[in-house]
């Protein structure tokens, strides 16, 4: 019973979505046919750092696993090891360890900072976070400025943009390895549409594009496959339901946490399709949150095709409904102060 469901754990994080064709394929690596590759968590003594290095763990894609955070990580790094999968897990604590744990790394996951409570908004977040994101990038600048970086400390449509600036003033910015984790946004939408849709969400894919909180979230239901029959009152309460994500989490856990479960797992996957394109597996294509020239705004998240450089191709929207069209010019004033809220602050100092 155990090997079996580890076995579909490891099929879960080594699939991927077809867009084009809207169908799950299914890539299984053996250990011995990929490259050495060192994945960093930072953050990962917290709520969504534990699940997440549990998932990276085993992910037969990683064979180095360094966990960093300013407390505890020992003991998580002791219980992950013990796991039989393939990574070598070493776990660093304190500012004066951080370099050690970045040096050589293939991809650095940031989910390091607090969670939103209720009644919390991501402007709260982003007083908190913004800082300890801005000293995070500056250590990678510094250790491993070729790695892709995975921004998932919210408010991520605020800490793309500091780790962005971050790099520049080291001058180590490279566009095409900076992502914003949206994918949760993406898990949702697939989730909540194969529901009222009344089909198998295996099958399902959603675009979702805009930014990462709020009405900046925009699923695109009338790209879903399969071909939506719901109606427009339908999709309209799915589009809010998938804007509200967070909150419907939030509130349920009752102050006890936020999405950490399933930020763990759409984290895994979006950083287990980064590694399938350094290792050069074709037509990877996740939405991200990264530099664009889709709208007129620096950062936006839409489709993107991933490869060896991280950042292989960035994807246009697509022919969107009337609904679609509102909403994308709606969001579009929110990002934007976001955005250049995230620019100001890395820029202060």
């Amino acid at each position: 019973m155990r090997s079996s469901m580890l076995r579909s754990v490891r099929l879960a994080l080594t699939s991927t979505s077809s867009v084009a064709k809207g169908q799950v394929l299914r890539r299984g690596f053996s250990s011995e046919s990929v490259p050495e590759r060192k994945v960093v968590v930072l953050g990962a003594a917290g709520g969504i750092g534990q699940p997440l290095s549990l998932l990276m763990k085993l992910n037969p894609l990683v064979s180095s696993l360094s966990l960093y955070d300013i407390a505890a990580t020992p003991g998580v790094a002791a219980d992950v090891s013990h796991i039989n999968a393939r990574s070598e897990v070493k776990g660093y604590v304190g500012e004066e360890n951080l370099g050690e744990a970045l040096k050589g790394a293939d991809v650095v996951i940031i989910p390091a900072g607090v969670p939103r409570k209720p009644g919390m908004t991501r402007d709260d977040l982003f007083n908190i976070n913004a800082g300890i994101v801005k000293s995070l990038c500056a250590a990678i600048a510094k250790y491993c400025p070729h790695a892709v970086v995975n921004m998932i400390s919210n408010p991520v449509n605020s800490t793309v943009p500091i780790a962005a600036e971050v790099f520049k003033k080291a001058g180590t910015y490279d566009e095409k390895k900076l992502f914003g984790v949206t994918t949760l946004d993406v898990v949702r939408a697939r989730t909540f549409y194969a529901g009222k849709a009344n089909v198998p969400v295996a099958g399902v894919n959603v675009p979702v594009v805009g930014g990462h909180a709020g009405i900046t979230i925009l699923p695109l239901f009338s790209q879903a496959t399969p071909q939506p029959n719901l109606p427009h009152e339908e999709l309209v309460a799915l589009t809010k339901r998938t804007q509200d994500g967070g909150t419907e989490v939030v509130e349920a856990k009752a102050g006890k946490g936020s999405a950490t479960l399933s930020m763990a797992y759409a984290g895994a996957l979006f950083a287990d399709a980064c590694l399938k394109g350094l290792n050069g597996v074709p037509d990877v294509v996740e939405c991200s949150f990264v530099q664009s020239s889709v709208t007129e705004l620096p950062f936006f998240a839409s489709k993107v095709r991933l490869g060896k450089n991280g950042v292989e191709e960035v994807l246009g929207l697509g022919a969107l409904s009337d609904f679609e069209k509102e909403g994308l010019e709606s969001l579009k004033p929110e990002l934007k102060l976001s955005i250049e809220k995230g620019i100001k602050f890395a820029n202060q100092s």
